[in-house]
Parts: C-alpha cells; sequence; structure tokens
C-alpha cells in the first residue's frame, strides 16, 4: 500500500528556513534556494528585490518585475547609505522580502542590514543571480538563478 504523503506548503518551507536560520544564528531571516523565491514571488508570497548594482542589471541581466534597490554603486560598488529608507520605500518594513544578488553575498549583507533597521521578513536568494566562480573563472555554469532555468530577461 502507497501512503501519499503531502509536500510542505510554501509558507511551511519558509517557517522551516526560519527556524533553521534561528538555529544557525543568521542575521536575518534565512537563504532561500532560487526556485523557493520564484515559487514565492510568483504566488504572490513575496517580493523580489535585486541589490545588484544598476550596471549589473542592465548588462547582465535581471528578473522580471523585480524591483531595485543597489546595496552598492558604481563600477567600484560603492555602499549605498540610503539603502535601507530605498528598501523601506519600495516595500515597507513589514513586507517579506527576497534579496538577490550574483552570488549571495551582498544579498545576505543587505538582508543582515535590513533587519538591523527593522525589517522583519528578509531573506537571502542563496546562490545569487549568476552563482558561484568555476575553476575555470566563470559564472553560470554550476549555480545561480538564470542556471537553475528561471526566468530572466537582458535589456
Amino acid at each position: 500500500m502507497t501512503v501519499a504523503i503531502e509536500s510542505p506548503t510554501l509558507l511551511d518551507a519558509l517557517d522551516a528556513i526560519g527556524r533553521d536560520a534561528q538555529a544557525r544564528g543568521l542575521p536575518y531571516a534565512g537563504g532561500i534556494p532560487p526556485e523557493l523565491a520564484w515559487s514565492l514571488v510568483s504566488a504572490g508570497e513575496a517580493r523580489l528585490v535585486d541589490v545588484r548594482s544598476a550596471e549589473e542589471r542592465k548588462f547582465v541581466g535581471h528578473v522580471p518585475d523585480s524591483l531595485h534597490v543597489p546595496w552598492a554603486t558604481g563600477t567600484s560598488l560603492t555602499r549605498n547609505p540610503r539603502f535601507v529608507r530605498e528598501l523601506e520605500a519600495k516595500v515597507g518594513k513589514e513586507a517579506r522580502v527576497l534579496l538577490l544578488c550574483r552570488s549571495g553575498k551582498r544579498s545576505a549583507l543587505a538582508a543582515e542590514a535590513a533587519t538591523k533597521a527593522g525589517f522583519t521578513q528578509v531573506f537571502n536568494v542563496l546562490e545569487g543571480f549568476e552563482g558561484e566562480i568555476d575553476a575555470q573563472q566563470h559564472r553560470g555554469g554550476q549555480d545561480g538563478w538564470r542556471f537553475h532555468g528561471l526566468p530572466w530577461v537582458q535589456d
């Protein structure tokens, strides 16, 4: 006899991620795999905010309908001192927010800063848009938003 096991809902998955983040002492709500991030955004359960520079979004590509609040700006990636204020203006402190950068590192820093500023549900999208750099010094061949075949566009 086969017993059907119900898969967890999106919000159950988020709860589990939050508990794991708390147990590990993360300074934000947790890290979310790209596929789950897209499912949450598609279902209207979260807002996706790209924290890469305007140049990265334009020349590398971006997720359709994602919001943009740069964590750092310009080619030297100078830290945006207005990041928290700009994020609050676009989504509010109570929104469920998923932050995306190139590899998941800047978005983790941005998630920490937002949480310290009073945002209550800020998550980091793991792997980022392009993923980690590989042995050949390339991105996108082993992980990242684009690697998983999730929606994106390029100007």
